[in-house]
């Protein structure tokens, strides 16, 4: 009996020492079994752009570093609203995340009167992918022929003949399209705004002809501004672009009437709100990584994107930010869903 009693109690002595090793094991096998499948990260806008240029640039890292594929799904529409929506409802389990922008989660809230997410509450913000600049362009044979060379003829032509332009941007709230709109109210000048489902078909419109000036994001307009096809007039950040270092902002191309005009994009990765924050680390640390890697920011910086891999802490910061800047830009230029 004694015997017996000593080996029930030291089954339960293993029984106990057992459960708490799998206690203190199960964060480590938590994190190891993610992903088990493919990762989808939603693009809120047509293929082609900035967003989904660098959603497809990262995509291959992670897909290397996580041993999964991670898939590029294009979902436009209503200025990025679609897509991100589909996030802001997906289950909180790493396996769905959205390159969001300045548009889906800076501008569109202060844009827009009533919208189905709440870009702060419904996210769990991942890291911010990369800045960009936009730049101020026209159909470079439609510039020549109304002799159009710099922002100052711009200016001088549209205040002359308002309405006679028209405006492409990649939707109804983006940065392209607010930009634009900062730009109307100081100048006071006015544009037929055009808005599309992405900044790949606003381009092809551009460089058509169909379509006069844009405010796009400088990595998508590169290669047409490079070929001679559209004519960079100036770049919509503080400073200038180390791609486009010849471009003046434009604040210095515009005079006092544009003084104190800044319009620059961000692109970054968010996850629904509740996925695990071991998920979402671990997702940012392959990010940052990869972005630090010399063929990387060779990649993104000869386009015009400064790259970023900031923490969630971070870039939730400059969510709320970028919240009240735009809400007071969105005021004050009037601007208004199309």
């Amino acid at each position: 009996m004694t015997s017996s009693l000593f080996f029930s109690h030291r089954r339960s002595a293993l029984a106990v020492a057992a459960a708490a090793l799998a206690v203190m094991a199960a964060p480590a096998w938590a994190q190891g079994a993610w992903p088990n499948k493919p990762v989808r990260i939603i693009v809120p806008f047509a293929a082609g752009g900035t967003t989904d240029i660098l959603a497809r640039a990262m995509a291959p890292e992670l897909s290397k570093a996580f041993g999964q594929p991670f898939i590029i799904d294009n979902r436009g529409g209503a200025g990025g609203n679609v897509g991100t929506d589909m996030v802001a409802k997906a289950p909180a389990d790493g396996y769905t995340l959205l390159m969001g922008t300045v548009g889906t989660h800076g501008i569109n809230r202060a844009l827009y009167p009533k919208l189905p997410f709440d870009p702060i509450k419904d996210f769990a913000p991942v890291t911010m992918v990369a800045a960009v600049p936009n730049v101020m362009e026209m159909n470079a044979d439609k510039a020549k022929a109304l002799n159009i060379h710099n922002v100052q003829d711009f200016i001088k032509y549209a205040k002359a003949n308002p309405g006679k332009l028209n405006m492409a941007s990649s939707g109804s709230g983006t940065s392209i399209h607010l930009a634009g709109e900062l730009f109307k109210s100081m100048t006071g000048s006015f544009m037929t705004h055009i808005p599309y489902r992405g900044s790949a078909p606003a381009l092809l419109d551009m460089v058509g002809g169909s379509a006069d000036v844009m405010f796009d994001n400088l990595p998508s307009s590169m290669q047409q501004i490079k070929a001679g096809k559209l004519l960079a007039l100036a770049v919509t950040s503080a400073q200038r672009s180390l791609a486009l270092p010849d471009v003046p902002t434009v604040e210095e191309a515009g005079g006092p009437a544009l003084k104190g005009f800044e319009a620059s994009s961000w692109f970054g990765l968010l996850a629904p709100a509740g996925t695990p924050p071991e998920i979402v680390n671990r997702i940012q640390q392959e990010v940052a990584k990869s972005l630090g890697t010399p063929a990387m920011k060779e990649k993104l910086l000869a386009q015009g994107a400064i790259p970023s891999g900031n923490s969630p802490a971070d870039f939730a910061k400059h969510i709320d930010r970028e919240h009240t800047k735009w809400a007071k830009v969105v005021k004050d230029s009037g601007a208004k869903v199309d």
